[in-house]
């Protein structure tokens, strides 16, 4: 790493970047999909300072293509504009407090070997480098959930769990707790009064039951007062 430029990676600078406001540096990491059609279109949306109308400029310190293959846009050390509005915890300026990682995916498929090998060969060395714990490698959706979906259903979160770079619950729990407290106190926000809830129960499963449907369940109760146990963000 030099410069906050990480050794093996394409160095392929965004516009689309400022300081972190408030001398804040990263303590969490946002994973995304891209949902477009190659990480070459996206790597050129990434880093396009003038796109067309109703679209607004945006970055992400690495992209990281189906075979492998990784650019980075944004010195770890400067603000990316990848998160946009939302929180995770009491942290509601997420760009300032992140490091961005956009794989190229639709969505809808799995992701390749590659790309999920490349990821786990550069999320180790993001946490060392910043002193992040695993339990602050959170999606897209997580921080944002009645807006977005990204990285979707089909990313392994309980893959990158078992190598010690994100959490995945007991699945041995048997505990029931408030669902709603259960999330706020993991780290998912606070919701408007007038928001609804099941955008909230949407983004929990699509990371951690994305098999699931219907209303709020026990299992569901039981999982989030599982990951609140034993990775809070807020006091209980």
């Amino acid at each position: 790493m030099t410069h906050g430029r990480q050794q093996g990676a394409i160095w392929h600078p965004s516009p689309n970047v400022n300081a972190r406001r408030g001398g804040a540096l990263p303590d969490i990491v946002v994973l995304h999909h891209t949902a477009m059609a190659s990480a070459e279109v996206a790597l050129q949306r990434l880093c396009d300072p003038e796109p067309p109308e109703c679209l607004s400029p945006v970055s992400c310190h690495y992209l990281i293509g189906e075979a492998g293959q990784i650019w980075q846009m944004v010195d770890e050390a400067d603000r990316g504009w990848h998160a946009g509005v939302g929180q995770w915890g009491d942290v509601t300026d997420v760009n300032s407090r992140s490091v961005g990682i956009e794989l190229a995916n639709s969505g809808s498929v799995p992701f390749a070997e590659a790309q999920m090998a490349r990821l786990e060969w550069l999320l180790p060395q993001i946490l060392q480098r910043w002193d992040i714990p695993a339990e602050r490698v959170i999606g897209h959706s997580d921080m944002a959930p009645l807006r977005k979906f990204d990285p979707g259903a089909r990313f392994d979160w309980r893959r990158l769990a078992l190598r010690g770079l994100s959490v995945w619950p007991d699945e041995t729990a048997e505990h029931e707790a408030d669902f709603f407290e259960s999330l706020q106190r993991f780290g998912y926000p606070e919701l408007a009064e007038d928001a609804p809830e099941d955008g909230l129960l949407r983004a929990f499963r699509l990371r951690f039951r994305p098999w699931a449907e219907g209303p709020e369940n026990p299992q569901d109760r039981i999982v989030a007062g599982d990951l609140a146990r034993r990775f809070p963000v807020r006091a209980g």
